[in-house]
């Protein structure tokens, strides 16, 4: 991927950027945009005009922007502390292989009340968490309040999601 041509591109943040519903440091900021079957954020980066625009996965590139060119192109994968494909947070990313994602993803998906055991798979939740936060903020309702019922709305018995870290 040409992540040094995307990021060259100063629309390619911005788009980035706005598509991101930031709250406290150490919770999830959920993306606003597309979202893929697995639950990442997907946005269209780089210039139609210069025939540079592809779509890209949203963490990564925020990765990118967070760290450099070169931290990205050095991850196998870029995965979420949270467990939560969407979301935006620098501070939940961490580089590695494929096999340190799918063994946390083994040893944390059975866990009550945590984004793996969501019923409604990681895409379902990322859309309802999006769409939640997205209908909180055109009616002025608690956005905070609208994202916890999103998330209890998906887990088995209503279980609230457990912090992590």
């Amino acid at each position: 991927m040409p992540w040094a041509r995307l990021l060259a591109d100063p629309k390619t943040r911005e788009r980035y950027e706005e598509k991101i519903y930031r709250r406290g440091a150490t919770q999830c900021w959920y993306w606003l945009g597309a979202v893929s079957d697995s639950g990442h954020g997907k946005l269209r980066a780089g210039s139609r005009t210069d025939k540079t625009s592809q779509i890209v996965t949203a963490h990564a590139l925020g990765y990118a922007i967070e760290h450099g060119v070169e931290q990205v192109l050095a991850a196998d994968v870029v995965r979420h502390k949270c467990d939560s494909p969407s979301c935006q947070n620098p501070e939940h990313w961490l580089a590695g292989t494929r096999a340190d994602n799918a063994s946390e993803y083994a040893a944390r998906m059975g866990t009550i009340g945590h984004a793996l055991t969501d019923r409604r798979g990681a895409a379902g939740r990322a859309r309802a968490i999006r769409d939640a936060i997205k209908a909180a903020l055109a009616d002025g309702a608690d956005v905070e309040a609208a994202i916890e019922e999103a998330i209890i709305a998906g887990q088995p018995g209503g279980a609230l999601q457990i912090e992590l870290w």
